[in-house]
């Protein structure tokens, strides 16, 4: 099924604009029924209270009613950038700034008229990560979730360190309230990003663990 036109398809340029405002063509292009923030504070003693914000936009399932051998590419390099700009725009103004972040991370699900590869091609290429990389201003792979769901899900987003990902303090979660969806032929595309650690994290760190082989099972105390 090809996709839905909306209007006369034109060139413009999002580097620069910001889509916290008049962003109706970006929507419709994207087919966005809705784009949200949930923003939690976990308070710290001696310290600035920790940020964590996820940004949530549900579209139209561009490929609902194609079968497994559709070629996604297409759709995707004209989707997903749109969905990497609307989202990234409102996590940097919902934590002050690209260098206030700390962590990030990636999640979409996708309707049960829908399939999970669906999901993947919106968060799992260039198009999407690499744009949200560079926004967030980060190096690290950008951790995820994808799966299939009906609408009410609590979505569970890991986040890890945008530039250290060995960085065992910043393994944490945001927890996503999806509360009207993704419909059937929906597809709800998720980032999310933090200030700073867990509080107390106090579990080392991957790149200063000593070595640890099943050799140490040979000598466990019970």
């Amino acid at each position: 099924m090809p996709p839905i036109p909306t209007a006369e398809a034109r060139t413009v340029d999002l580097s620069s604009r910001s889509t916290l405002v008049d962003y109706a063509d970006v929507a419709a292009a994207a087919g966005l029924r809705r784009v949200s923030t949930q923003v939690e504070e976990v308070p710290r003693e001696h310290a600035e209270p920790i940020r964590r914000a996820a940004a949530i936009a549900v579209i139209r399932n561009p490929w609902l009613g194609t079968g497994t051998d559709t070629d996604l590419a297409p759709e995707t390099r004209r989707v997903a950038p749109l969905l990497a700009k609307l989202l990234t725009d409102r996590l940097l103004d919902a934590l002050g700034g690209a260098d206030r972040i700390e962590a990030f991370g990636k999640a979409a699900l996708v309707g049960t008229a829908g399939e999970l590869e669906h999901a993947g091609a919106l968060v799992h290429t260039p198009y999407f990560g690499n744009l949200v990389r560079e926004a967030l201003e980060g190096t690290s792979i950008i951790c995820f979730v994808d799966g299939r769901a009906e609408p009410g899900e609590l979505l569970r987003v890991p986040l890890w360190h945008k530039t250290a990902a060995a960085t065992r303090s910043h393994y944490q979660t945001v927890e996503v309230n999806l509360v009207d969806a993704p419909h059937a032929g929906e597809i709800a595309v998720v980032a999310t990003a933090s200030t700073g650690p867990r509080p107390f994290a106090r579990i080392g760190d991957r790149t200063t663990d000593q070595p640890v082989t099943s050799e140490i099972l040979k000598e466990i105390e019970l």
